[in-house]
């Protein structure tokens, strides 16, 4: 069996290398002629626990890396699946596009799996009338199966994570089981295409509105001078309650994103989730509020004195995806504040403006930190922000003299 995955990024590079690791046949697309090239030269792109081992593994299995598109028994279709900001409704026009490039290549017979998260009904609405109008090819074969791993674990995730796989006909979902179970240990669900659809989205929709919940939380304890932290610790306490930590922001390209999909196609029913986007949303100008009102109480003046720890979205990855930081960053721009420092050990080339290679250097220029995202590298290094004001949005530093949302 041949496998064509479409699209190197943090979803198909992950799942090209593992397919091709454990003996399948596996050919890797992507249009970006420079991740080409790093992979032909042995790099992978981006840091990720267990990638690099996992690429020498799938080399040794001489797995293949293209610009070209070429014929095969089964494509696996990971390319970005965006939202579009006016309307909320997801951009398929990456997935449309690598469709049709597969459907100019591949032959009769062949399945398409589409992991990029999508809509629900987006592979009925939009990508099956290309398989149905396209000249050269027929009985082609879709199917959906919603990638489910995390940046900082995902080679792990992509072995032990439960899957789904959505197919019109039993005999196609059990033929791509077969394929993901060469790697995957977990369950793996067949369903049909629009629940697999809809399975994905719920999930990540699900984590988004218990997340407002303690962003609101945290807000609304503020006002009152309680702590946040210790009421979800004790209120966890309840067996049927899990609430998750507030935050500064929401970012990745999964829950930041998959839940305006939903709003955007169902707009006056997805009232609760219209809410969660709009509190995770108003995070980062409420951590700059919060920012100002701590300045003040120590007479900090300018920006330029205050740094922000941390770029990415989540500990421990080099992913900035819609990162809260740069959320921040952004609305400073808007309103004219310039000159705040940046530093983060995972991002070793400047992306942003006054950002610090050194964190030495980093500490020295500034008199106060916000912690932005909870790194190791913080962890280990806690003492060094002994002497400096500190807000703590992660709840990870230990000193009983930090500023928490």
């Amino acid at each position: 069996m041949r496998v064509n995955v479409i699209g190197l990024g943090y979803i198909g590079l992950p799942t090209a290398l593992m397919l091709a690791a454990e003996g399948t046949e596996v050919v890797g697309t992507d249009i970006n002629q420079s991740i080409v090239d790093k992979l032909n030269e042995g790099s992978v792109g981006f840091e990720e626990k267990g990638l690099q081992e996992l690429f020498v593994k799938a080399k040794q299995n001489n797995i293949i890396f293209t610009t070209k598109y070429e014929k095969a028994d089964i494509y696996i279709v990971a390319v970005p699946t965006p939202y579009l900001k006016k309307d909320k409704k997801v951009d398929a026009s990456y997935v449309k596009n690598a469709v049709d490039l597969v459907l100019d290549v591949c032959g009769n017979g062949a399945i398409i799996v589409i992991e990029s998260t999508i809509s629900p009904g987006t592979i009925d609405k939009q990508i099956r009338p290309l398989v149905r109008n396209h000249e050269k090819v027929n009985d082609i074969h879709l199917a959906h199966a919603p990638e489910r791993i995390i940046p900082g674990s995902m080679v792990y995730e992509l072995e032990h994570n439960n899957r789904t796989i959505g197919a019109d006909e039993e005999s196609i979902g059990e033929e791509i089981k077969k394929l993901y179970r060469t790697f995957c240990k977990g369950e793996i669900t067949v369903t049909n295409i629009r629940t697999a659809e809809m399975t994905k989205v719920v999930e990540n929709t699900y984590r988004d509105i218990n997340i407002a919940f303690a962003n609101e939380l945290a807000k609304i304890c503020r006002t009152d001078g309680l702590d946040i932290y210790e009421i979800i610790r004790i209120a966890n306490m309840h067996p049927r309650v899990n609430i998750l930590s507030p935050g500064p922001g929401v970012g990745g390209h999964c829950i930041s994103v998959d839940p305006w999909f939903l709003v955007g196609d169902y707009p006056g029913l997805a009232n609760i989730i219209l809410a969660a986007r709009k509190i995770n949303d108003s995070m980062p100008e409420y951590v700059l509020e919060r920012i100002s009102e701590i300045m003040d109480d120590n007479g900090i003046d300018s920006a330029s004195r205050v740094g922000l720890y941390g770029l990415t979205y989540k500990e421990n990855v080099d992913d900035v995806r819609e990162s809260p930081a740069l959320q921040i960053l952004e609305c400073m721009k808007r309103h004219l504040a310039r000159g705040v420092k940046v530093y983060d050990p995972y991002i070793h080339k400047n992306i942003v403006k006054n950002q610090y290679q050194d964190y030495m250097e980093f500490l020295n220029d500034v008199d106060m930190v916000v912690v932005m995202v909870g790194h190791d590298h913080m962890i280990r290094n806690m003492e060094l922000l002994n002497g400096k004001v500190v807000l703590d949005t992660r709840n990870v530093c230990n000193r009983i003299d930090v500023y928490k949302l």
